[in-house]
């Protein structure tokens, strides 16, 4: 009895030995397989702990290895002389770092959200924090004041009411929504009536199915006919015919030449992916310029060119300036292969004159370049004298689309303008002599995306064709984009004649848009200490003001500027009460700021 317990002993201890062996033995294969270069192949290791077990057992291997490769579930029945080792592959470090994963996207910066914003975002959490704990708040604030983007209903812009009734009709299944019995006592009849005209155009498969990749052919022709009216509603008007072809000389669009987008930022990405074609492909920007662009072509590996601004002419445009920066850029070896114009403008708000986007048409056309015009804030035009004019209306005056001699893609988005619908991720963009061949490559290209999202589409429909006079809901709407619109112009004063007020600050009259861009003059003191720190010195401005007053803004260097300056962007889009207290904080934290470093 006594022998048979010590047999049943030495065999357990055996067993145990070998299943630590093979436990080194996977060990070392592990360690085998990370490193960048393997002295032995890894099955040298278990067939050593093989052969150690087959020693120990006497010459009969008593545990089987399981093959490498091969994951043996543990909770698998094995008996006594089988027992599993586990050999998947664990790497020790990440496979994809910061050091391994694509340079040019960690290095691209996008400044309407860079690191100004994260610090507000993170003063924010604790804001909220506090007073849900009711606890003393250590900033001199108890909310943040978010002007760094353009995001109207962010900051308290109501929606319009005919265009979220259409979407909400549009999103919910008929038998709740238009065929209700309800419905007529809840929406206004056009309302109802254009609700059933989209459903009809989705194919009668609601907004949850997929749509075509440029979009409903149904909403590219609402856009088409919107193009044509704005641009060409005066020739067509003159003729007096109502032939829907060309009329004398009017350019009628083409929906295929159409593709709906999310956003105009979708659109903007695209293109520039077709002209990035290597790193030697250059694109000629504004400075300042809105980061979309600047960021965008640095993750497609492309070259920035940047033509000034005249600051001292209202941002105007000089022809000598895009000249020498065109011929700069090719002295250089960069292949410059297209322009983009920023009309009305962001970050700086001027609306560009008949003659100057007829001569950006005509320099783009003579040196070869393909225009992209961002016309995004073309309903945000405050400045009585000015007027928005868009680069295919100054094609078609000056000839060039008649000649097939400009290359032209433009963008338009809800997320602007008077709906303000950001988060919809609604726009378009429209193909103007671009090769077909090229269209179709897009055209795969957004097919990979399947479809821009179906909201957006509704909203940019909603948008280009709105109520008609005489429809229900025709005096509503309009009212209420006027409202918008007047109270847009009221803010646009505050915010430029409140800076320009202040000492040490110099501000250019916003025209359009939704942002204004002073100048600041700092003291040396501060400019020295955010050099100590590698920072931009404006970015160091942005950060006291945000953490004196809760105010974001996005420092100027952000969007580009002359050598020496310094500044920021602010939209002017806070309630008109908001924004005079933001006039009167600013100047107080600028004051301060400067005593600081006297």
């Amino acid at each position: 009895m006594t022998m048979c317990n010590r047999r049943r002993r030495r065999t357990t201890t055996n067993a145990i030995l070998i299943q630590v062996l093979q436990l080194i033995a996977v060990s070392n294969l592990i360690l085998t397989s990370t490193a960048s270069t393997a002295s032995s192949p890894p099955n040298a290791a278990t067939a050593t702990a093989t052969a150690a077990a087959t020693a120990i057992s006497g010459g009969a291997t008593t545990a089987t290895v399981a093959p490498i490769g091969i994951n043996i579930d543990n909770d698998s029945n094995y008996t006594s002389s089988e027992i599993p080792v586990e050999t998947t592959f664990v790497p020790k470090h990440k496979r994809l770092t910061e050091q391994s994963m694509s340079q040019s996207l960690r290095t691209m910066e996008y400044a309407v959200r860079g690191k100004v914003v994260i610090a507000a975002d993170k003063i924010n959490s604790e804001l909220q924090s506090q007073s849900q704990s009711q606890s003393k708040s250590k900033y001199p604030f108890d909310h943040i004041v978010y002007t760094n983007i353009g995001n109207p209903h962010g900051v308290g812009q109501l929606p319009l009411t005919w265009p979220r009734q259409v979407l909400a009709l549009a999103d919910l299944p008929q038998d709740v929504g238009v065929n209700s019995k309800f419905a007529s006592k809840l929406f206004p009849s056009d309302a109802i009536r254009r609700a059933k005209a989209i459903k009809a155009a989705l194919g009668g498969h609601g907004t949850g199915a997929y749509t075509h990749s440029q979009g409903p052919l149904v909403f590219r022709k609402e856009i088409c006919d919107f193009i044509r009216e704005r641009d060409f509603g005066d020739v067509c008007k003159d003729s007096g015919s109502g032939d829907d072809s060309e009329i004398d000389g009017c350019v009628e669009g083409d929906p295929d030449c159409v593709f709906m987008t999310n956003g105009a930022s979708s659109g903007i990405e695209m293109i520039l992916n077709a002209l990035i074609a290597d790193s030697s492909c250059g694109v000629m920007i504004p400075i300042p310029q809105y980061p979309i662009y600047s960021a965008t072509i640095d993750h497609y590996g492309g070259q920035k060119v940047g033509y000034y601004l005249n600051e001292e002419d209202g941002w105007g445009m000089n022809m000598e300036e895009l000249e020498r920066s065109l011929a700069d850029a090719r002295a250089q070896g960069i292949n410059v292969n297209s322009f983009v114009l920023i009309n009305p403008g962001n970050p700086t708000g001027q609306v560009l004159s008949k003659k100057a986007i007829q001569d950006i048409v005509q320099f783009c056309s003579n040196h070869g370049l393909v225009l992209l015009a961002d016309e995004v804030y073309q309903d945000n035009v405050y400045d009585e004298s000015t007027e928005f004019y868009s680069c295919k209306r100054a094609a078609y005056d000056t000839g060039l689309i008649q000649e097939d001699a400009i290359e032209l893609v433009s963008f338009h988005s809800t997320s602007k303008g008077l709906f303000g619908e950001c988060g919809r991720r609604g726009g378009y963009m429209e193909l103007v002599g671009i090769d077909p061949a090229v269209r179709d490559q897009l055209y795969k290209l957004a097919s990979s995306h399947l479809c821009s999202n179906v909201p957006g589409q509704i909203m940019t429909s909603l948008m280009v064709n709105g109520p008609k006079p005489g429809d229900v809901s025709y005096q509503s709407h309009e009212a209420e984009k006027k409202a918008i619109f007047q109270s847009l112009k009221r803010r646009a004063k505050i915010a430029t004649d409140g800076l320009n007020s202040i000492p040490g600050f110099s501000c250019q009259q916003a025209q359009g848009a939704m942002y204004i861009f002073p100048k600041v003059s700092l003291p040396q003191g501060a400019i020295e200490l955010a050099e100590e720190n590698g920072i931009a010195a404006d970015t160091l401005y942005a950060v006291s003001l945000l953490e004196s007053t809760g105010i974001c803004v996005v420092p100027a260097s952000g969007f580009g500027q002359e050598e020496g300056r310094f500044g920021f962007r602010t939209t002017f889009l806070p309630s008109e009460e908001e924004m005079s207290r933001v006039v009167v904080a600013m100047r107080k934290h600028h004051e301060e700021f400067c005593s600081r470093f006297e």
